[in-house]
């Protein structure tokens, strides 16, 4: 089969990346035929795989972003027609015949309140994500939580959605057999966007644990130190920021993964830590809770987890 993946950025650079990153190369392992339109390449260019960069653009606003992608992307497929190709996107596209959709509708927009969806921004948003669902003859979703908030949003496209299809988790890095002090221990946070992903509850709830267990750590890996020290202002250590890691080798050392998401569409970090047998409790906000077993860990209500 002769396969064009859109996407972005291309390389292992974030959750949707990492998951196109690795469908492709499986697929290219399989015998298919691939090509990926891409902003730029985050990595090196992989062998077998027909890499096109558009070129980097400024990225805000963010919609009109979005759009100059688009128009990049349909204008490249104008410009060099690939007949018999299907065509997969993973972003705001219009041309293609299947979208795999990573994150949660923009259409929750429509909830608020009038005075904050009155605006070019929020009405181009929604324009693209309808169209991104309106061309396509399929819409994979990555997680059951997804599938139901199209579903809610977008019933008319409902009979196109598939099963979802969950990413898949690297292995090789396992996390290190020792036993945990009962004053201590080392509670882990992973992810960039950290206000999403609940590392304010997670620093509170830490603090609160230090009660107990005074030699109890958190560490945070993703976001820049300079970031979110300010969480940290009443604290006298007992935390470490370690900012971007490409490499998973912490997964060795710490011994539970705090997740309290306020909205996670899937949460690769879970499937990691759980991959590398690191105990996992995390927010019922997260996608990658359908992939939580009982001795892997836990998923809190969002009663009890969110105020």
């Amino acid at each position: 089969m002769k396969i064009i993946h859109i996407v972005r950025r291309y390389g292992p650079v974030g959750g949707m990346e990492r998951y196109v990153w690795e469908l492709t190369h499986e697929l290219a392992k399989l015998g298919h035929q691939i090509q990926v339109l891409c902003e730029y390449c985050a990595a090196e260019k992989p062998q077998g795989i027909a890499v096109h960069e558009l070129g980097k653009m400024v990225y805000r606003p963010r919609w009109f972003y979005y759009w100059r992608f688009g128009r990049r992307v349909a204008r490249w497929l104008r410009t060099y027609p690939q007949p018999g190709w299907l065509i997969h996107s993973h972003e705001r596209v219009g041309i293609h015949q299947i979208t795999t959709f990573h994150g949660p509708p923009f259409a929750s927009v429509r909830e608020r309140p009038w005075w904050k969806k009155v605006s070019l921004r929020v009405a181009m948003q929604l324009y693209m994500e309808r169209r991104e669902l309106r061309i396509p003859q399929s819409i994979v979703p990555n997680s059951r939580i997804i599938s139901h908030q199209l579903t809610h949003y977008y019933p008319e496209y409902a009979h196109k959605l598939s099963s979802p299809i969950v990413p898949g988790v690297l292995s090789g890095v396992m996390r290190i057999a020792h036993k945990i002090p009962a004053d201590g221990g080392i509670i882990g946070f992973i992810g960039k966007e950290w206000r999403r992903k609940g590392l304010p509850l997670a620093v509170e709830i830490v603090a609160q644990l230090r009660r107990t267990r005074p030699q109890l750590e958190i560490w945070v890996v993703g976001p820049e130190a300079q970031e979110i020290q300010h969480l940290f202002a009443d604290w006298q250590g007992g935390y470490r920021l370690l900012g971007w890691r490409s490499d998973r080798e912490y997964l060795q050392q710490i011994d539970v993964l705090l997740h309290p998401a306020k909205a996670e569409p899937y949460g690769m970090v879970i499937s990691e830590a759980m991959a590398a047998c690191v105990p996992v409790v995390v927010s019922d906000r997260c996608g990658a809770t359908d992939q939580i077993e009982a001795d892997s860990g836990s998923d809190l209500i969002a009663d009890t987890f969110h105020r």
